[in-house]
């Protein structure tokens, strides 16, 4: 934070070029006023023009009374009135100039409380931080944009926002800068993270603890109660980040009659569905275009917003990899910041190995999510039918499964882990980010790390010879009913 404090000794004659321009520049200006501030014509001119600033544009303005009454201030009264004696004394021929500053020493008190109260409300709230003290963030600028089109703060109706896409995308992300830039048009703004990991009574708490001075809320019931009782007449701003259950929205934001004129309940989410059923505003989150990807590596592995010379053709190596997922992209580059050539290939060697497990964990989170046979489909579709097209998959997976595989397909890509995308011919073709594929195998590979023909399915040529030459899928029906398929089907999958 840069600031700029006057010299006393130029306080002769008009206000300079350079102290206009700096007022101008400011964000906020601090007026201490003293007794004899009113008495100082060239205070009374920086006071005109930090005034204009906040009409024109975003500067604030923080008021400090020394040893004087606020009131005295505004009605000009005491050694306000004095100094203003003289001053229309003096400035008999311009008497607009003292108009324009009476007028600015009665806003001093009354109009400018709300920009007291902004700055103070920054400084104590606890979550919340300037946007300047952040990391340079990396391709947010257009979904920032168009997720404040939707919010609209200015407007008094109530909305539900939500924000979607898959784990690691910077939806966190995105829903802590809009609430770092628009939480102060609000009277109770709180951000609730890692919602599906808490106890309903423990977020209520959290939303009420202004209003009932810390008393725990203990029964999910009375919590609602409470909130809709309490926060009905008030302009909240609430974030429920990585929300997952229907049956924690219905009892926490579940309609908008519960809030005051004004409020926004913003939601993030890996399942757009969940969104579809509260009825909110959806904004999906996509991962980062080549060039962003390039930058948001290159922030964290070199400091930079470019790659050395010498590492450009590595860099591309990881770029590939993280496939514009920015939570890969800055892990990596973390773990790589500052290591020699050799390191990095061996980094990369490692990974189709031993894959990063701070990426993994992340992702993990939507599939532990899913039914049984949700499950199922995404692995077999992981495994055996990616780029395949939707109507086939469908067709295959109801035959394997013995079920009705359309409703689990379009589950999947609701909980941002399958894609549906359009094939040069016709019909659409069933995708998935290649870490989410990564995922899913590793996930089978789990199953049983040594012996193969104990794994749900089997995909490699290597790995169905082994288990075949080997005997060990006897007993496993369905792998054995798989590979069969495989082979006679899909020859072109298992890479022969």
């Amino acid at each position: 934070m840069t600031t700029f404090k006057h010299d006393r000794d130029i306080e002769v004659g008009p206000i300079s070029p350079e102290l206009l321009t700096t007022i101008e520049q400011s964000h906020l200006a601090i007026i201490v006023l003293s007794p004899n501030y009113a008495s100082s014509t060239w205070c009374l001119d920086e006071l005109s023009k930090i005034l204009e600033c906040i009409q024109e544009q975003d500067t604030r303005i923080l008021p400090i009374f020394y040893n004087v009454d606020p009131s005295d201030v505004r009605n000009q009264r005491g050694s306000f009135a004095e100094a203003f004696t003289k001053h229309e004394e003096r400035f008999s021929e311009d008497v607009k100039k003292v108009n324009r500053w009476r007028a600015a020493l009665r806003k001093s008190e009354a109009e400018l409380v709300e920009e007291i109260v902004k700055c103070v409300w920054k400084e104590v709230h606890p979550t919340f931080m300037l946007s300047g003290s952040l990391e340079n963030l990396v391709g947010i600028d257009f979904a920032l944009k168009q997720l404040q089109l939707h919010l609209a703060p200015e407007e008094n109706d109530v909305r539900f926002i939500g924000i979607w896409g898959m784990g690691g995308v910077g939806k966190t992300t995105l829903a802590n800068l809009v609430f770092q830039k628009i939480s102060h048009h609000f009277e109770h703004s709180l951000f609730l993270s890692d919602v599906r990991k808490k106890k309903l009574s423990d977020l209520q708490t959290q939303i009420l603890f202004p209003i009932l001075k810390g008393d725990h809320i203990w029964d999910e019931w009375e919590g609602t109660f409470f909130i809709k009782k309490y926060l009905c007449n008030k302009k909240v701003l609430l974030v429920l980040d990585d929300a997952d259950q229907l049956s924690q929205l219905e009892k926490l934001v579940a309609e908008k009659i519960w809030f005051g004129a004004g409020s926004r309940i913003i939601l993030t989410t890996r399942n757009e569905r969940l969104l579809v059923q509260h009825g909110t505003m959806n904004h999906k989150v996509d991962v980062l275009s080549d060039d962003e990807a390039l930058e948001l590596f290159c922030q964290h592995a070199f400091k930079n917003d470019q790659p050395e010379e010498s590492f450009q053709e590595l860099s591309q190596h990881f770029l590939h990899y993280a496939k514009g997922l920015p939570l890969a992209l800055k892990i990596l580059g973390r773990s790589l910041y500052g290591r020699d050539q050799n390191v990095w290939k061996s980094a990369l060697y490692n990974l189709n190995k031993i894959p990063e497990p701070e990426i993994f964990d992340s992702l993990k989170v939507s599939y532990y999510g899913l039914k049984e046979m949700e499950k199922k489909i995404f692995l077999h579709v992981a495994c055996l039918h990616r780029g395949r097209d939707k109507e086939q998959v469908i067709e295959t997976l109801d035959s394997i499964l013995d079920i009705s595989s359309r409703i689990g397909i379009d589950i999947l890509v609701e909980t941002s882990l399958l894609t549906i995308e359009k094939l040069h011919s016709q019909g659409n073709s069933v995708e998935m980010h290649d870490l989410i594929q990564e995922m899913a195998w590793r996930i089978v590979r789990e199953e049983s790390p040594e012996e193969l023909g104990k794994r749900s399915l089997l995909w490699c040529r290597n790995d169905i010879f082994h288990a075949f030459m080997n005997n060990t899928v006897r007993g496993y029906v369905e792998i054995l009913y798989i590979c069969i398929y495989v082979f006679a089907h899909l020859y072109t999958r298992v890479n022969y």
